[in-house]
């Protein structure tokens, strides 16, 4: 667009400012903040220097305040991508936007410009080619609606005021290509790198804190006006509030601004730690160029350490101390290395992520050598025999980094930071990035690789387009060992990390050992001689395709143990060590467990846990959980859970085998491969028996962030009742039978909009039938939710004489047993009658002549009225064999709740009459509750993987 009008304000600014005159560019922005409307009025002179090799007609500038404005940017998408409804429903008054009345050149020439598909990205075509070496003066008059801070912390509400990132028009980074990013509240835009003054006005009784240099501030009549400056530097941040909440600390090293405190450690003791912290880190990274470092609250907050977060604050095991130089530790190397050393982190996030947690890990091994995980609970009575407990506090990384690998869910540390799934980006591939700078310390020395770090940050400080082969430069120069492992398996790849010792014999002299590489990754494995308890030997060895073999001198040892100081992230590290006092004492000891424990490679580990369930047919069952599950998940796992049913006076319960097979490339993302039993009552002395071997094939996108999983899922799922004599006349089918069944499925699981089909087919000795489930969930742009469902079932023969087997319009007989129905009884009344569970025809309505042994198609459809008032319509047919089929409806109000979990159902009208109106109305209602801890786990967590 283009805009003749050249404000006032304009005139002034280029007046005043004049014409740069230098190669760098040049930011000057006057900015007036409205408490009342929370708008930003920004008049701005940008000086922009081509300092690339290639004339431009055009100019990009960030504007990540707009990501906020709709529905459909990049923004809202990833929050939806993370069950995050909450911009999607934001109000208009609550969004961020940023309204534009002109862009100008020195000339006073209107120029052309233009939102790209992004829309937080700024296109401006120049009146004329700028030349390598040339620069240009460019005019921005603009409002700035700031959003709420609700959503990502900036903007407006913040801690009653205000807090200001990305706040303003920034030039986007040209090196041999335009580089433009969409704002996905990852905290990595990419920017040229400016010199800035900013004059802020801004209302009384704010105070202000910036990770600028405040030249003045001064309060005048109807406002504070700051006046920040800065050098060499990206965007501005300013924290404005009601209470003063930052001090500053002015250390020997740097000059420190932060509201980060513990409120059981004194100020004092505060400042003696801020400064220890400050000496680390000019130890380790040289001099900080800036006059002031900021260390906000809210930046740890959204990036924590998670592993000192786990527990609640009230019970936290840790010295207030160690707990408070953590937290100031961490967020003060982010901000250190995102202020001085210009990556791009879109792109090259790990080699950021890799020096901070590196020096994380450092400062606990210096400062802090016995550190337990768990802290003060590592001595508790009935705990500190467990593994956890036995843990040090850099053991953390490893763990929560494994947690991704054992699901198949890891990602490259290469891999593009919106790429990454949000447990990745906020966790695993941070860790994984610090233990692989540890890993290769322990191999080259970790001299080396602080050197490294230091000379990195000495050649590259607050120079502009800065990459991760600067850094492998640099290690490359410093290593005498061969490193291209680290760059080219370790980085590159997704690998996994897995040896075996095998074939062990020893003389007076020598020991002969064979070491596999189980997974095929071509990283050097470090190896422990141990006598008792005590390392007598180590060595490192390289070049291990599949297996090798070496010989060592005898030193006395009696265990091998590979990676015995857990330096090296390896997914199995229960295969690592071998006796040399014969084969019986290789045995591992059988270890018991209560709920859980990490591993441990030197026992076979048992975790019992406490087993209650409650439905009618059993009352209330009460066992025990038996499992070899640990924190972490396991290739192959076991659950054997007993339990004593209190109303039939009988053990019932389940057992279940699964071997998981993962594939780090293709879609294929595993096979797993279970072995499954269960027996429980299904009515009055009767029970029925599962013996189920099954296998599963599931795929995912090669864009691990997609929701959407593919599945195809076989099993011979066998079925044995004993009936009890009373209602053996209500059986019609063969107590025992078997049926083969094959399922695919395709369901894409989002929150702004759910799809899945599934084919369902089944064959056994009476019946052969085949079925189609389609869903959709989609939630509008006026926050409308639709869900629809189509259900069709045909049976291709049968030749039974009951309805065990048919299709059902509201209640399935399950009789699989596969849906956990709260009262299996075929008579089942009262309460849990009204238990519903989508299956079959899906209908809220209850009906005698629910069944159809020929065919069923059905409709269910829902809306919602206002958050989780919804009306909801039931349509369709059903046949019997040699029969008319027979059409059915009704529709009535849901409240939903939590969808799938907590929802209620109450009929209006259907086929039955208007059931509002009938006697015994409460009997009509249904209810949806899932009281599973596997499946409400799954609610919590899965925005994360």
């Amino acid at each position: 667009m283009k805009v003749p009008f050249v404000h006032y304000t304009l005139f002034l600014a280029i007046v005043l400012y004049g014409l740069p005159g230098h190669a760098q560019h040049k930011n000057r922005v006057t900015a007036t903040l409205r408490g009342e409307d929370h708008t930003i009025t920004i008049s701005q002179q940008f000086s922009y220097t081509n300092q690339s090799q290639t004339g431009l007609n055009v100019l990009y500038f960030n504007d990540w305040n707009h990501s906020y404005s709709s529905k459909k940017t990049a923004l809202a998408k990833r929050f939806g991508e993370e069950f995050n409804r909450s911009l999607h429903l934001a109000k208009d008054k609550n969004r961020g936007f940023t309204e534009i009345t002109s862009i100008v050149d020195k000339d006073y020439r209107g120029l052309e410009w233009e939102r790209t598909e992004e829309r937080e990205i700024i296109r401006v075509t120049l009146a004329e080619t700028l030349e390598p070496g040339a620069s240009i003066d460019l005019f921005f008059t603009y409002d700035v609606d700031l959003p709420s801070s609700r959503y990502t912390d900036y903007g407006h509400g913040y801690m009653g005021g205000y807090y200001l990132r990305d706040w303003y028009l920034t030039p986007a980074v040209f090196d041999k290509e335009w580089k433009l990013y969409a704002n996905k509240d990852l905290n990595d835009l990419n920017t040229e790198i400016t010199d800035t003054e900013i004059r802020l006005n801004f209302p009384k009784g704010l105070h202000l804190a910036t990770n600028y240099e405040v030249v003045t501030l001064t309060n005048i009549s109807i406002s504070n006006h700051a006046y920040l400056t800065a050098k060499n530097r990206k965007n501005c941040q300013i924290v404005l509030t009601p209470e003063k909440r930052f001090t500053t600390h002015a250390t020997s090293f740097l000059t420190v601004t932060t509201d980060i405190e513990a409120s059981k450690y004194d100020k004092t003791s505060q400042g003696i730690s801020i400064d220890r912290v400050a000496n680390f880190i000019e130890r380790n990274l040289g001099h900080y160029p800036h006059k002031n470092l900021l260390v906000a609250e809210v930046d740890y907050a959204r990036n924590p350490l998670y592993g000192l977060g786990l527990l609640p604050s009230f019970i936290r095991p840790y010295r207030e101390q160690f707990q408070f130089e953590m937290k100031f530790l961490k967020t003060a190397l982010y901000n250190f290395v995102e202020e001085t050393l210009f990556l791009d982190e879109r792109k090259e996030r790990w080699v950021h992520d890799g020096i901070v947690n590196y020096l994380m890990i450092k400062y606990v091994d210096e400062y802090y050598p016995d550190q337990k995980f768990t802290g003060k609970l590592s001595k508790v009575w009935g705990f500190r025999s467990y593994n956890l407990a036995q843990m040090h506090f850099n053991e953390q990384y490893y763990l929560l980094q494994m947690t991704s690998v054992r699901r198949n869910d890891h990602q490259p540390l290469s891999t593009p930071n919106d790429s990454l799934t949000r447990w990745n980006q906020k966790i695993a591939n941070r860790y994984k990035a610090g233990l692989g700078l540890a890993y290769l310390g322990e191999y080259i020395g970790y001299e080396h690789v602080d050197n490294s770090i230091t000379e990195f940050f000495e050649e590259f400080k607050l120079k502009p387009h800065v990459n991760a082969l600067d850094m492998e430069r640099i290690l490359k120069k410093r290593s005498e060992k061969d490193i291209n492992w680290f760059f080219d398996e370790y980085v590159a790849l997704r690998n996994n990390i897995d040896f075996k010792i095998k074939k062990v014999s020893k003389t007076e002299d020598s020991i002969s050992f064979t070491i596999k590489n189980k997974t095929g990754s071509k990283v050097p494995i470090s190896l422990f001689g141990l006598q008792k308890d005590s390392i007598v030997s180590k060595y490192w060895f390289t070049g291990i395709d599949t297996t090798s073999s070496f010989t060592v001198p005898n030193n006395g040892e009696n265990r091998l143990v590979l990676n015995y100081d857990k330096k090296i992230p390896e997914v199995n590290q229960d295969n690592n060590w071998k006796s040399l006092n014969g084969f019986f004492s290789s045995n591992k000891k059988l270890q018991f467990r209560f709920f859980k424990d990490t591993e441990n490679p030197y026992y076979n580990q048992l975790f019992y846990v406490p087993e209650f369930k409650f439905n009618v047919n059993d009352g209330l069952s009460a066992g025990v959980s038996l499992n070899n599950r640990p924190f972490i998940l396991r290739p192959f796992s076991f659950d054997i859970k007993p339990r004593y049913a209190t109303k039939e006076r009988s053990i019932v319960g389940s057992a279940n085998l699964t071997k998981r097979q993962f594939f780090n490339e293709g879609k294929l993302n595993f096979i797993s491969y279970s072995l499954s039993g269960g027996t429980s009552f299904f009515d009055e002395r009767s029970r029925f028996t599962t013996i189920t071997p099954s296998i599963n094939f599931v795929w995912r996108p090669e864009d691990f962030i997609s929701n959407r999983r593919q599945f195809m899922f076989f099993r011979v799922r066998n079925v044995f009742r004993n009936i009890d004599e009373n209602i053996i006349d209500q059986i019609d089918t063969e107590p025992d039978f078997t049926v083969f069944n094959l399922r695919y499925g395709d369901i894409d699981n989002n929150i702004l909009r759910f799809r899945s089909w599934i084919v369902d087919a089944q064959v056994a000795g009476d019946f052969s039938k085949v079925s189609f489930e389609w869903e959709q969930r989609t939630l509008f742009d006026n926050n409308r939710q639709l869900n629809l469902r189509l259900y069709a079932g045909k049976f291709i023969t049968n030749n039974s004489n009951s309805d065990f087997f048919s299709f059902a319009l509201d209640r399935p007989t399950d009789y699989l047993f596969d849906l956990p129905y709260l009262n299996r009884s075929q008579n089942a009344t009262g309460f849990t009658s009204q238990q519903f569970i989508l299956a079959e025809g899906g209908f809220k309505s209850i009906f005698d002549d629910r069944f159809g042994n020929d065919w069923i198609l059905t409709g269910n459809l829902s809306f919602n009225l206002w958050q989780w008032l919804e009306l909801y319509g039931d349509i369709g047919g059903i046949k019997d064999q040699d029969e008319r089929a027979r059409f059915k409806y009704g529709y009535g109000v849901r409240l939903n709740l939590v969808t799938d979990f907590f929802e209620l159902y109450f009929p209006i009208y259907s086929n039955n009459g208007y059931e509002i109106a009938q006697p015994n109305y409460g009997e009509r209602i249904r209810f949806v509750v899932t009281v599973s801890p596997r499946i409400l786990t799954g609610l919590f967590t899965r925005r994360w993987f």
